[in-house]
């Protein structure tokens, strides 16, 4: 008899032996290999329980009803003839019959053992089939005395016997930060799990359909390099034994990607993972998926329109819909409301509108500063102060439920932007924000060499001594304007974060396979 899942504490060690008590029985009395074989022609349990067709399984009864009023009668047996294979998560044995459920990517399905059915051995095998354990079943897709598809099995293959006891309870392993560590068990406890990866695959898939059909060409960068630059984040320091020099993964691709518009490739974007060496919360891990995209002879207001069309063609797609017209999609208590056009608030506006005076009101802003408890409030530069202030209050007054693009920052903190002709306190840079996230920003790029030059320089100066043990002035990317970097719009955007609102997933650790953890 297979162990039963409930919600009483058993001595896991118990357990493990009665499985391997089992594994052995397995070996020396049936003669089977515990730990299975190739399979080939494996069909998903939902395509099999869609190939149930009603018509063939009344016409199977009918003949086997008449076949014992008659053993003369030949049975023609016209139901669909499958191999399936998945994980044991439901398992009752009523003496000469064993009814199994299995569950593999697509979901699950019922499998019915008769033992007049098959083999001795694979009666037997079906029998001492313990919760977790991996099957192959082959048979005909029918349905039971009561009503449910299921596959009626002629042959059924150990094909892992699985020696770690499942779950207390199959109704999903609930607990967090074991389903983060043991993402495997997870994956099979819970098929909402799945279903989220799978999506993140379908989005990620249709990510990269919309850049190529833009024209954009998909490209790779280094991962490891010589200096952190592309963002203001702390850096993972490594060393490389064979050339004896320090390294440094990461933080973003974006110089890489803008000399790559210096050699003449017009649009490139990219797919990969980033490193930064900061803290973990819910919409932050320190190791993360991030598109970054660089068009020559654009500005920031084509990436925005590019972001806008993306964002909402990948939310069209989930939502099985019709690009241009109406999208909404649940995120927790929200609904996000992806239609176009999105959202657009210009950067100063929203500050006035949270705090009642123009942001260049230095004086004012300090003060407000002080009485929000500000770092640095009275010393600080004022356009830190003011972002500051921003991001305390300024951000919330943005309706969540509506992807909103804020526009205009100040030079000051977008070193990498160009600042507006007109007015050159104001970059040319956006954030998107959706669901109270940042979504990512995208710029103007900042072209000119000599003005990029001063700008690291005062960066560099600004450094405290731990910044300064990693960040360094980039010759080589200065050198690399000098050559000649034709105007150009830029954009990032965190993929997980995409995910995280279109799957409906509340934590950052929800859409990564394998966050990063505390050690045990």
């Amino acid at each position: 008899m297979s162990e039963q899942p409930s919600g009483e504490q058993e001595d896991p060690s118990v357990l493990v032996a009665a499985r391997r008590a089992k594994l052995e029985r397995l070996r020396t009395e049936l003669g089977v290999e515990p730990f299975g074989q190739r399979v080939d022609g494996i069909t998903p349990l939902a395509q099999a329980r869609a190939a149930f067709d009603e018509a063939a399984h009344v016409a199977y009864e009918d003949g086997a009803k008449a076949a014992k009023a008659d053993p003369a009668v030949r049975i023609e047996d016209r139901r669909a003839a499958v191999t399936v294979a998945g994980r044991v998560v439901q398992h009752r044995d009523m003496g000469k019959l064993v009814f199994m459920w299995l569950r593999d990517h697509s979901g699950d399905l019922q499998v019915s053992v008769s033992k007049a059915s098959v083999p001795e051995s694979a009666f037997k095998v079906a029998s001492m089939a313990d919760y977790g354990d991996l099957l192959s079943v082959t048979g005909r897709v029918g349905r039971t005395n009561r009503g449910e598809t299921c596959v009626w099995a002629e042959g059924v293959t150990m094909q892992c016997k699985s020696l770690e006891p499942p779950p207390g309870k199959w109704h999903g392993l609930s607990d967090d930060e074991t389903r983060y560590r043991r993402r495997y068990v997870d994956m099979y406890a819970n098929p909402a799990t799945v279903r989220t990866f799978q999506l993140r695959s379908r989005i990620v898939s249709a990510i990269r359909r919309f850049m190529e059909a833009r024209g954009y060409q998909e490209v790779e960068t280094p991962m490891m390099q010589a200096m952190a630059g592309g963002a203001a984040a702390r850096p993972f320091a490594t060393h490389h034994n064979a050339l004896d020099m320090q390294l440094f993964m990461r933080i973003a691709p974006e110089l890489y990607l803008k000399r790559l518009l210096v050699g003449g490739l017009p649009k490139v974007f990219e797919i990969n993972r980033n490193f930064r060496n900061e803290g973990v919360d819910r919409s932050h891990n320190p190791e993360f998926t991030a598109m970054e995209a660089y068009e020559a002879f654009g500005d920031y207001m084509t990436m925005l329109e590019m972001v806008e069309s993306l964002v909402h063609a990948v939310a069209c797609d989930v939502a099985g819909v019709p690009e241009g017209g109406a999208v909404a999609l649940p995120f927790g208590d929200l609904v996000i409301d992806y239609a176009k056009p999105f959202r657009r608030v210009r950067y100063e506006e929203l500050f006035h509108q949270a705090f009642g005076f123009d942001m260049e009101d230095e004086a004012r802003a300090r003060a407000t500063a002080k009485e929000l408890h500000v770092e640095g409030a009275a010393t600080k530069d004022l356009w830190l102060v003011v972002n500051e202030l921003f991001e305390e209050k300024a951000e919330a007054l943005l309706d969540p439920s509506k992807p909103t693009f804020v526009l205009d920052y100040p030079s000051a903190i977008s070193p990498l932007t160009r600042p507006s002709r007109s007015r050159p306190a104001i970059a040319e840079r956006w954030d998107l924000f959706i669901a109270g996230m940042e979504i990512g920003p995208a710029y103007t790029e900042l072209n000119d060499p000599d003005i990029q030059l001063a700008k690291f320089t005062e960066q560099l100066k600004g450094a405290d001594e731990e910044e300064s043990t990693f960040r360094s002035l980039d010759q080589d990317f200065i050198t690399a304007l000098r050559v000649g970097m034709p105007p150009a719009g830029g954009m990032g955007m965190g993929i997980d974060r995409l995910v995280m609102l279109l799957s409906n997933s509340q934590s950052i650790r929800d859409v990564i396979l394998f966050p990063l953890m505390r050690a045990e």
